[in-house]
């Protein structure tokens, strides 16, 4: 088994949940900024389109700075070769792991036979862990995937990833049908600890939970709880940069450093992405930043009318002189 990187973390592991649109190169440097986690990973990308002529477009879904290091490019596919490729390809680029999404539940991705479909295929599952470790020589492989499709399907669907020889599993503790639409099944982090501590040890991957944690508090309650190894943070870092950081809850933030912060990731968007991404990408990071206080739905509105960094801050400073 390939740990890499992995076996150097002091545990509880803290990582970033790659998540399209949200945690691309200009939200990870924000975030390694003003709390860095133990592990950030890339958005996912396609295997299909990086082995295809829209590679170069594709490219930018990995771009990373060198303080973003240890750093997991995640991939999506259904083809064992294209895989094999582009581990080539993330080695190549100097990243310290490779991650494989099987957990996606998002229909077109589903559709490909990837993503959550991996569940109901675990032959091809595997032939694509073989053809990915193939091309990553050295850099440890890890699988980020669900509890089960329809229904909880632990037991059968973590002893096929077990006989993958992975470094790390990070469980979505959602089923796919369950979107994110319920609350997280932490209690079945629990069992799929059990399940790896019952292995040999040099056969035993690492287990983070991901789902509805909210802060650090929280995600050491879950570690403490479950016995996982770790926690992948998601839909918490929105709007935060500072989770990660020691005094990781923005209430601590004044209205004038939350709005200092988002003004300097927008600038910052534009400047990598400025042509190349549709700026209507920031309209999440509004919600999340300009929450929780007297005018916030107000200033929301019209900041979803912004299409340059620059409108951006005339509109905040209009409302709040002193940012």
């Amino acid at each position: 088994m390939q740990r890499g990187f992995w076996g150097a973390l002091k545990k509880p592991i803290w990582a970033l949940a790659p998540m399209a649109d949200v945690t691309d190169a200009a939200f990870r440097r924000i975030i390694t900024k003003y709390g860095k986690p133990d592990i950030m990973w890339t958005e996912f990308v396609s295997c299909d389109g990086l082995c295809s002529p829209g590679r170069e477009i594709l490219l930018r879904d990995l771009w990373y700075t060198e303080g973003e290091h240890p750093i997991v490019a995640q991939f999506f596919g259904a083809n064992p070769d294209n895989f094999y490729a582009c581990a080539r390809l993330a080695r190549e680029l100097g990243f310290d792991g490779i991650d494989i999404n099987m957990g996606c539940p998002e229909r077109n991705v589903v559709k490909q036979g990837a993503g959550a479909a991996h569940i109901q295929n675990p032959v091809l599952a595997k032939e694509i862990v073989q053809a990915t470790q193939s091309g990553a020589g050295d850099l440890p492989v890890s699988v980020k995937t669900r509890i089960g499709f329809n229904a909880i399907a632990l037991e059968e669907w973590l002893g096929h990833l077990f006989e993958m020889d992975l470094a790390a599993i990070t469980l979505h503790a959602r089923t796919k049908k369950e979107m994110s639409l319920v609350p997280a099944h932490w209690d079945v982090v629990a069992r799929a600890v059990a399940m790896a501590r019952a292995l040999p040890e040099d056969q035993r991957p690492l287990i983070l939970g991901n789902g509805d944690v909210s802060n650090l508090t929280e995600a050491a309650e879950r570690v403490e709880e479950t016995g996982a190894d770790g926690v992948m943070i998601g839909r918490g870092i929105f709007g935060n940069p500072w989770f990660f950081s020691p005094m990781g809850d923005t209430a601590t933030k004044s209205l004038e450093e939350r709005f200092r912060v988002m003004l300097e990731h927008i600038y910052l968007f534009e400047e990598l992405f400025y042509g190349k991404k549709n700026f209507d990408v920031m309209k999440k990071h509004y919600k999340a930043y300009v929450v929780g206080f007297e005018g916030a739905k107000e200033l929301r509105v019209r900041l979803m009318e912004a299409r340059t960094a620059g409108e951006v801050e005339t509109i905040v400073r209009a409302a709040y002189p002193n940012v």
